[in-house]
């Protein structure tokens, strides 16, 4: 199995088409719990990222009813990310210093986290995001109240060689 970076240039292009609209290969999950972690793993997938099919536990979007929970939940999509060890994207929990475009922040409240974001820019310390359901393209993380924050630094994609 073979490790690629992702292609971060591809991702924020992507976000910028896609903040404001829907792409309709996708399911809106706006009306049943929200569509940010789908379309910040849209993202990913757009940067290179390869879909793991493992029933159950994987990353993968081929429609509404053949989808991975990891694919549009915001605590599904955290642990796949963090024990993925197969093919498919794969990263690590830094703090929010060590984030940089492409990677993902996690909003919670208490100690449930609700709220995906993909970071496209880091200026002056601050970073700024794209997102759904709460429709944002190069807004500043100083713009959400939240209590939680946890930061995702995606490293990159694995592929089968």
């Amino acid at each position: 199995m073979n490790e690629y970076p992702l292609n971060i240039p591809a991702e924020i292009d992507y976000a910028r088409k896609w903040a404001f609209s829907r792409n309709p290969a996708y399911y809106n999950f706006d009306k049943i719990g929200g569509d940010c972690t789908n379309f910040v793993s849209q993202c990913l997938y757009a940067g290179g990222a390869v879909m793991n099919y493992t029933r159950d536990t994987g990353w993968y979007y081929n429609s509404i009813h053949d989808r991975a929970a990891a694919w549009t939940s915001v605590e599904y999509f955290h642990r796949f990310i963090m024990n993925n060890r197969g093919v498919g994207p794969f990263g690590e929990a830094v703090s929010i210093n060590r984030i940089s475009p492409g990677d993902i922040i996690q909003l919670g409240s208490d100690s449930r986290f609700y709220h995906s974001l993909l970071v496209i820019n880091v200026h002056d310390g601050v970073p700024y995001v794209a997102a759904h359901t709460f429709d944002a393209f190069n807004r500043p993380l100083t713009a959400y109240v939240y209590d939680n924050i946890r930061c995702l630094k995606i490293i990159g994609t694995r592929k089968n060689s």
